[in-house]
């Protein structure tokens, strides 16, 4: 983070942080946040056989929860009160996953008021990007300061 970043939004994109290790989901697909800015995320994961489909590479459903969470953050780096909400996702799958490290690089797009844009790729260890997506994020009425892991 650059010293223009202010101490009120460094604890904020530390209790994103926290939400994120303290969501349920994450205890299916271990991963970490890493607020790098405002606007801008990432996610560090590790793909193992756990995550794979039939044919042996990992199932869209990784894909999807790791490209979807970048962007969200991306965008809540921006909003201190308010939980954003997915409206939609769309994903473009170019290459099959195997296991390894992943980062899932999250960017704040447009929106500042009640919808927001922010789009993602997912890098695998070579530095290919493997897939990318983008979503669009609304403000919910759910505080931000309410919800288990916020201590923002």
């Amino acid at each position: 983070m650059t010293d223009a970043v202010s101490a009120g939004e460094r604890a904020h994109f530390a209790a994103l942080e926290g939400l994120y290790a303290a969501a349920p989901i994450n205890r299916l697909f271990a991963s970490r946040l890493e607020v790098v800015g405002p606007g801008l995320s990432r996610i560090h994961f590790d793909v193992d056989e756990r995550v794979y489909h039939a044919a042996g590479a990992a199932h869209g459903t990784i894909y999807f929860k790791m490209l979807d969470d970048a962007a969200f953050y991306a965008a809540n780096t921006l909003v201190s009160d308010r939980f954003l909400l997915t409206t939609a996702f769309n994903l473009l799958l170019t290459r099959p996953v195997r296991a390894g490290p992943l980062i899932a690089e999250g960017r704040w797009v447009s929106g500042r008021r009640r919808v927001l844009v922010g789009d993602a790729r997912l890098i695998d260890s070579d530095g290919e990007e493997v897939a990318r997506g983008t979503g669009t994020f609304m403000r919910s009425h759910i505080p931000l300061s309410s919800l288990p892991g916020y201590s923002g």
